[in-house]
């Protein structure tokens, strides 16, 4: 088995991971821009903390999402 059969296999290519890489965008784009906001609203009573928080976690999903494409893990 040559090294880029094996990280096919195991690497950052194998099919696990692109699935476990591909849920964890779309929660952080889904769910860190909506549901975390509004549960540390609820608790911090902090508006403006709440948002910031859901903002960066709305940019990190976008930018692994943008990486994932950029390496051809995810076929559009």
């Amino acid at each position: 088995m040559s090294e880029d059969e094996n990280l096919k296999v195991t690497g950052i290519y194998s099919k696990f991971w692109r699935i476990t890489l591909v849920v964890f965008s779309m929660l952080l784009i889904f769910a860190g821009g909506t549901y975390v906001p509004l549960l540390l609203e609820h608790f911090l009573k902090n508006y403006f903390a709440a948002i910031g928080v859901g903002l960066i976690l709305f940019l990190a999903g976008l930018g692994l999402m943008a990486f994932l494409i950029r390496k051809k893990l995810i076929t559009t």
